[in-house]
């Protein structure tokens, strides 16, 4: 058996494997809720229910969404150009950080100034954080899987740090957060009373511009080329390393931007459980979306919809939330065959 390349993918391939992948998806999952002792179609309406049945769960949901929308295009930008960012968990954490530096009282600006500096130095915190990796990757040949993956442990090593020393509450009762942002670092509410911000809207902007990026200008169409094939792209002049370099440094910005929203968005302080795992989901909805910054944004929606759903759906019918985790889990997978199967065909020798 071997993979033989396609030249030419026809659009049923291109976009019928991946649907094909995401209906198995749901396969296995109906096949796990029948041993769970639940009627599957209950347990999709009831996840469907749960995170878009009323005007809270749907907001819910797109709260939910906001970060992973952060996390998925900083992977995608990262992939699109091969540059492997396993480390937008420590990028979001990287902006965080300097979100609660600067929103703690230390700049006494009106929010209109204040929030738009935090935005910008939350992200070039998180690019100078996959600067490195990408510096040892161009310079040593250092394999930046490795690399961003370790920085995830060792960045939140360096947050319990600072939780428990520099950045602590002094009113917080000895538990390890950091103080509360001023006011005008709060990100305002898009609706009254319920908790989505503007981060949501700063997500879809960022989905925009980084689809603007990819399609409009010179830079995307280089890391297009540098993802496609290295050699090729180096012996048409283009700039390789360069090219690398700079896509780090809006990966990790785009990252970044995730921790910044939740704190001045949602949060408010900063905690060592800030993200459930934001950055690796962003993995996977990066991946579900094909790498398009558009389809990143309905890809964050699916998941966040799954999370939602599923806390309520648990309760509902019984079925642990792990079955949302096993859904993700699957997904990635499938979808990572999908695309396999969509530039090689299996021939047999």
């Amino acid at each position: 058996m071997r993979l033989e390349p396609i030249a030419n993918p026809t659009a049923a391939r291109r976009f019928g494997l991946p649907a094909l992948a995401v209906g198995t998806t749901f396969v296995i999952a109906a096949v796990l809720a029948m041993i769970a002792g639940a009627d599957p179609f209950s347990v999709f309406g009831l996840i469907i229910h749960g995170a878009m049945g009323s005007k809270f769960a749907l907001l819910e949901t797109l709260n939910r969404a906001t970060p992973l929308i952060f996390t998925g295009l900083a992977v995608a930008v990262a992939f699109r150009a091969k540059l492997w960012n396993i480390g937008a968990e420590a990028q979001l954490y990287a902006g965080a950080v300097i979100a609660v530096v600067l929103g703690t009282g230390a700049l006494a600006w009106p929010s209109g100034v204040l929030l738009p500096v935090m935005a910008v130095c939350a992200m070039l915190a998180g690019a100078l954080v996959l600067l490195v990796p990408a510096l040892l990757k161009t310079r040593l040949g250092v394999d930046e899987v490795v690399t961003t993956l370790l920085f995830n442990f060792i960045f939140l090593l360096f947050v319990s740090y600072l939780l428990e020393g520099p950045l602590k509450d002094p009113m917080g009762m000895g538990w390890p957060k950091s103080s509360r942002l001023i006011p005008d670092a709060r990100l305002p509410r898009l609706v009254d009373g319920l908790r989505l911000h503007w981060g949501f809207a700063l997500a879809l902007l960022s989905a925009l511009a980084v689809w603007v990026i990819n399609t409009r200008t010179t830079f995307g169409y280089e890391m297009r080329a540098v993802g496609q094939n290295v050699e090729a792209a180096r012996f048409a002049g283009i700039p390789v390393t360069v090219v690398i370099l700079k896509t780090a440094l809006l990966s990790g910005g785009l990252a970044a931007l995730a921790g910044f929203s939740e704190v001045a968005g949602l949060k408010g302080s900063l905690t060592l459980d800030l993200s459930p795992g934001f950055g690796y989901t962003g993995i996977v909805v990066a991946m579900l979306a094909l790498l398009h910054p558009i389809g990143v944004v309905a890809a964050a929606l699916f998941v966040a919809a799954i999370f939602v759903g599923a806390d309520s759906m648990s309760r509902a019918a019984g079925v642990p939330t792990y079955l949302a985790d096993i859904m993700l889990a699957s997904a990635l997978l499938l979808m990572v065959l999908a695309i396999l199967l969509t530039k090689f065909r299996v021939r047999r020798d």
